[in-house]
């Protein structure tokens, strides 16, 4: 069955049973700080099980992509070498939101499976939960006497509160969940032994396909359960496993999920699938990260070096290393698979082939610095091989080094060094892993209690748009610590802050009663839930309060908020319609705005965009608002969305003049509030992304005053205020005249001390060193090593010059060592800058360090001349 026809019969067969289909929600998850990305099919309902939002239909179904890399539900290290994990992958789903329960989620999966599947009802098992004493929960009788209806008693097995207690973390909605396991393996496989003993034992041919979660308890943070007021059905089905078993294949990189890949990889590379287990391996790899990375992307996150971005390269980059290391790719290879991805996926996942052009660009950028990062890494270890020829073990902190810097995974290290014949420190490795997560943990620390409720409700009017005040009443407050200090998250019934999203920051200010100010540090959103932080909690949290948002931030935001409007359009008009935002920051001081473009802004252009939003400025555009526009019309309208939004059937949206953009931000009522527009930056950030900085209104008169004043002080310091510029071109042409005749002098001088130091040097084994102190400057230094580049052989030279306490070490090592691979002085001169508590580098033939300790100078000297005489 084509796995276009398996995704389209499951959300056929749930909508003849009255579900509510869905669109799948972005990889990338928004708004919620335990996640960074969707990982289950139930996450953009969250809201619901939580209690937060009502549930606007009570049975849904979707297809949801899912990413699973990080935190509890990892399986970045199985992919590849097994046949059934993967990083990206698709869940199907049905959900009940206090409407059907246990009897129909189990009765309707039996029917889709075997009915409409044709799915052999032999090979299916079902898990139920075998109870818990440790929570006091008794096994789940009542799914038992379910499935007991549809199966033989001894293909139902009872489960561990591991393999059968849902949770959705430490605290919130769970419950115990009932599996659906099929047995793949062939009649003589099963004659031999019975399916009931291996499931949930890892075998990879009887594996679960689907999850049936009966939420029904809350998880609190002292540990306890508590009664749900309402009853959920959450289900999950692997898309690609159902493939497998519909398919009657042994492996998902069998399907036509991922074959086309596969052939396409085998095509490129020239390697044949299936002819050895290293590079079949790799096209599993390659084939699953691809899909990964190109939605994340097409969802609006860019790889990059902290959070979500940071997990998406790193996913890139293990693709990147199974194809350089298993295919012998040295060149970018893996954005050549995308059009593959675009043309399986693009029909029922759009932003693909919408975002086609950026993925294979960001792609193709990545892999290209990542392959750089590769060889340097692998010079580093050779490196590290020749300057430790009497340990013979790699350190497990030069492998953490590795892995840090140069994202070499430890096996791969360990495969070099294998090579070698030297073991790796795997202990020191791990202690050092284990002190970068630790950091990270103390990085992100936070302890967050139960909320105390006030009132049932947890509705938040939002009247920011139109206030900066309103009385409020506390519905619930909860107690966090982040970092050793007291915090209170509270919501209200009523709000005029408004909490960050979008891009704006959130709203700050005080809660007001009787003289009394409580500090509202921030406002976010969490779970749907408008979050103030507070630093100290009201004494009578029952009592009503004025909320007060501090206004003069409020303005200078919603001035660069607007900014940001203007900017789009403007960058829109200048550059052309291919332009689209794709991420921004706003807050009281500046603006930051994202966007799609491949090259750099020329200085004409910069100034083309400047004048259009300035002249909207001038024009003093009135502000036009439409609030709970139904989707469509807002489409009809022409308004600009983003992907990787998920919108609402209603939405609001901004004009000014011919701009229209979807947006639940703080605006200006015209933009002669605004006052003036400046550009302080522009460049890329990654491949295909440019970002734009700048200011507005009091900060953007600063800044054009600033400039003003430090060209007004260059005039009087070149005594010609009228034209300083052209004051300042005559001077440096005078001092450029200068320099050459400094520079013909200083070549001079280097020729002659350069025959003075050969004279000098001493052999060493079978090789010339100069190792000495001298006085000459780093310049004169220099020319001297591109001289001795020119015609010497078998040469070594160290000079160190100290001044003012401080030592500067030059090295040079003539070509055909660097060339034998014996030495290179980049990678010498750091280990011996230890010596005078320094760093330095350079290049293989000629480098340089500073250091703060002079005494160290003939420690420096002394070991270079046994390293030498070792060679």
């Amino acid at each position: 069955m084509d796995s276009k026809v398996v995704r389209k019969l499951f959300l056929d067969f749930f909508a003849e049973k009255h579900h509510h289909i869905v669109s799948s929600a972005p990889m990338v998850v928004k708004d919620d700080p335990t996640l960074m990305f969707t990982n289950a099919g139930m996450n953009q309902f969250k809201d619901i099980f939580l209690g937060n939002t009502a549930a606007k239909f009570h049975r849904i179904a979707n297809s949801q992509k899912c990413l699973r890399v990080s935190g509890k539900h990892n399986d970045l290290e199985e992919v590849g070498h097994d046949t059934y994990h993967h990083t990206m992958f698709e869940m199907l789903g049905n959900w009940s939101f206090g409407d059907y329960f246990k009897k129909e989620a189990i009765e309707w999966a039996w029917e889709l499976l075997t009915g409409r599947y044709k799915i052999d009802s032999s090979c299916l098992y079902a898990t139920v939960f075998g109870g818990d004493d440790a929570d006091a929960l008794p096994w789940d009788e009542e799914a038992y006497g379910y499935w007991s209806q549809i199966l033989p008693a001894d293909r139902i097995l009872k489960g561990s509160k591991k393999d059968n207690f849902w949770e959705m973390g430490d605290t919130g909605p769970c419950g115990p969940c009932s599996e659906i396991h099929i047995d793949l393996r062939s009649d003589e496989e099963k004659e031999l032994l019975s399916g009931c003993r291996l499931v949930n034992q890892g075998h990879p041919l009887v594996i679960e396909i689907w999850n049936l979660v009966f939420i029904q308890f809350n998880r609190q943070a002292d540990g306890k359960l508590s009664p749900l007021p309402a009853r959920h059905v959450d289900t999950g089905m692997g898309f690609e496993r159902l493939c497998m078993a519909l398919q009657h294949v042994k492996s998902n990189y069998d399907t036509d999920v991922f074959k086309p890949y596969i052939l396409q990889i085998e095509e490129l590379s020239g390697v044949i699938y299936g002819s050895n287990q290293g590079s079949d391996v790799a096209m599993r790899v390659i084939s699953d990260h691809l899909r990964a990375v190109a939605f994340a992307i097409a969802d609006g996150q860019l790889p990059s070096n902290n959070k979500a971005g940071y997990v998406i390269r790193r996913i890139l980059r293990r693709a990147v290393r199974y194809a350089y290391s298993y295919l012998n790719q040295k060149d970018p290879f893996i954005h050549r698979l995308v059009p593959v991805i675009c043309e399986q996926m693009g029909e029922s996942y759009p932003e693909l082939l919408h975002q086609q052009g950026l993925i294979e660009k960001v792609i193709h950028e990545e892999e290209a610095s990542f392959l750089r990062t590769l060889m340097q890494g692998i010079q580093k270890f050779s490196q590290h091989i020749s300057a430790n020829q009497t340990d013979k073990t790699i350190e497990g902190t030069f492998a953490f080094e590795l892995y840090d810097t140069y994202g070499f995974p430890i096996d791969l290290t360990q495969l070099l060094a294998k090579e070698q014949g030297w073991p790796v420190d795997m202990e020191g490795f791990a202690t050092e892993l284990e002190k970068q997560k630790q950091r990270s943990r103390q990085d992100a620390a936070m302890e967050t209690g139960d909320w105390v409720v006030l009132e049932p409700s947890t509705d938040t009017k939002f009247v920011g748009w139109d206030t900066t005040s309103a009385m409020v009443r506390l519905l619930r407050y909860r107690k966090v610590n982040i970092k050793g200090k007291d915090y209170y998250h509270v919501l209200f019934d009523t709000t005029p802050f408004y909490a960050e999203s979008g891009g704006q920051s959130g709203d700050t200010g005080y809660l007001l009663q009787n003289s009394i100010k409580y500090r509202i540090a921030d406002t976010r959103k969490e779970n749907n839930l408008l979050i103030h932080i507070l630093e100290t909690l009201p004494a009578d949290p029952y009592s009503t309060f004025e909320a007060v948002v501090d206004s003069e931030k409020r303005t200078l935001t919603a001035n660069n908020h607007s900014a940001t409007h203007l900017l789009h359009q403007a960058l829109r008009n200048v550059l052309g319609l291919h332009v689209e935002q794709k991420g921004s920051f706003v807050g009281p001081d500046y603006l930051r705005f994202d966007f799609s473009h491949f090259q750099k802004l020329s200085e004409a252009e910069i100034r083309q965009v400047e004048m259009f939003v300035n002249q909207k400025i001038r024009q003093n555009l009135t502000l036009n608002e439409h609030r709970d526009l139904p989707l469509e019309k807002a489409r009809d309208l022409g308004a600009i969305m983003f992907f990787g939004e998920k919108y609402g059937e209603t939405v609001r949206a901004i004009g000014f003049g011919e701009s229209l953009e979807l947006c639940g931000g703080t605006h200006v009522a015209s933009t002669g509030q605004i006052g003036i527009f400046k550009i302080i930056s522009e460049g890329a950030i990654a491949a295909g992304i440019r970002r734009i900085e700048a200011l507005t209104g009091t900060q953007a008169e600063e800044h054009i005053e600033q400039k003003l004043a430090a060209l007004r002080q260059i005039g009087e310091m070149v005594k010609n205020t009228t034209d300083p510029v052209k004051a300042v071109a005559s001077q440096i042409e005078h001092s450029d005249q200068w320099q050459k005749k400094v520079d013909e002098l200083s070549h001079k001088l280097a020729h002659v001390q350069k025959e003075h130091l050969l004279a000098t040097a001493q052999m060493v084994g079978k090789f010339r060193l100069i190792a000495s102190r001298t006085d000459l400057d780093p310049q004169t230094i220099k020319d001297m090593a591109h001289m001795l580049r020119l015609n010497q052989q078998r040469l070594v030279m160290a000079l160190a010059s100290i001044k003012d306490g401080k030592v500067n070490l030059s090295l040079f090592i003539s070509d055909d060592i660097v060339k034998d691979h014996l030495l290179n002085a980049g990678t010498l001169v750091r280990e011996l800058a230890r010596e005078i508590d320094g760093g330095g580098g350079g290049q293989p033939y000629f480098a340089t360090a500073g250091g703060k300790k002079p005494e160290g100078i003939d420690t420096v000297f002394k070991r270079l001349k046994e390293l030498v005489a070792g060679l």
